[in-house]
């Protein structure tokens, strides 16, 4: 593996625990203004520098990231459909690697569509964009989209889509949590990533997943609305990275984020006395 694309990979899994956490904000490309990320930057602002990594498309990172904060970013170069849409997999590359370069990112993001009416043309257009990135020492994650079938999250579906990914080339995977997880890991030779997926009913549910996935094998977490559409989004991020990178119990997790979370409904208070 060439040494740019080694340096790229670290910035996203960071070497000191080869674990990651992720801030998923690319939502708009196919669901528009999503609840509390109807303005990005506003939301983006207050967590940028507790992700390790950005992922997002080149519209909302020219106009809602400063380009003074060196995160690394995670580039979705995929998409062409919308949730309106008859068919979320009829997706194709949308940027190219020249304009990836031009935005300094440290990883390009596909979605691949396993199983769907358009599989054919994601697997095909993930090896090529593989062979493009490697050209320029740019890795690829692949994310396993499952689109509206949501029963399809098992963990032979998964393992499956992941396994396919990586002998594609994918150089990380990001999919979703599903019981015997670790089967979805061990059967991937490159890392793991976990989505967070839709809103869950409590942070503790988020947590008590991101938990699991660690405990299962996973590199680390791409989260997005568990994170930001929490009503203490800063408090939230930093109890997850406690399970990510210091190995926090669900409970100690929870501790970090409730104690958080006073503190900060305690400062409103003040500020409205």
């Amino acid at each position: 593996m060439d040494w740019g694309l080694k340096n790229r990979l670290a910035r996203i899994i960071k070497p000191q625990d080869r674990r990651g956490v992720m801030l998923a904000v690319d939502h708009g490309y196919f669901l528009g203004p999503t609840e509390k990320l109807e303005e990005p930057r506003k939301t983006i602002a207050p967590l940028l520098s507790l992700a390790d990594s950005l992922m997002l498309t080149r519209g909302v990172l020219r106009t809602s990231v400063d380009a003074n904060f060196p995160v690394p970013v995670v580039l979705r170069v995929s998409g062409g459909a919308s949730i309106i849409g008859k068919d979320l997999s009829n997706e194709k590359i949308t940027t190219s690697v020249k304009e990836a370069i031009r935005l300094n990112v440290s990883a390009l993001a596909m979605s691949i569509f396993v199983g769907a009416p358009h599989e054919h043309e994601s697997l095909v257009s993930l090896g090529n964009l593989v062979n493009e990135g490697e050209e320029y020492g740019i890795p690829v994650l692949a994310v396993t989209a499952v689109g509206k079938e949501l029963e399809k999250r098992d963990a032979r579906y998964l393992g499956l889509a992941c396994r396919i990914a990586s002998e594609f080339g994918a150089h990380l995977v990001k999919t979703y949590y599903c019981e015997n997880f670790e089967k979805v890991v061990n059967s991937c030779p490159v890392p793991v990533i976990i989505a967070g997926g839709p809103k869950l009913a409590t942070e503790l549910d988020a947590l008590k997943l991101t938990h699991d996935a660690i405990e299962a094998g996973a590199a680390g977490v791409d989260m997005g609305r568990n994170i930001w559409q929490s009503d203490y989004p800063v408090a939230m991020i930093k109890a997850v990275r406690a399970i990510v990178h210091q190995n926090a119990t669900v409970k100690e997790a929870q501790e970090i984020f409730n104690k958080l979370k006073d503190v900060k409904k305690a400062v409103k208070a003040a500020s409205s006395a």
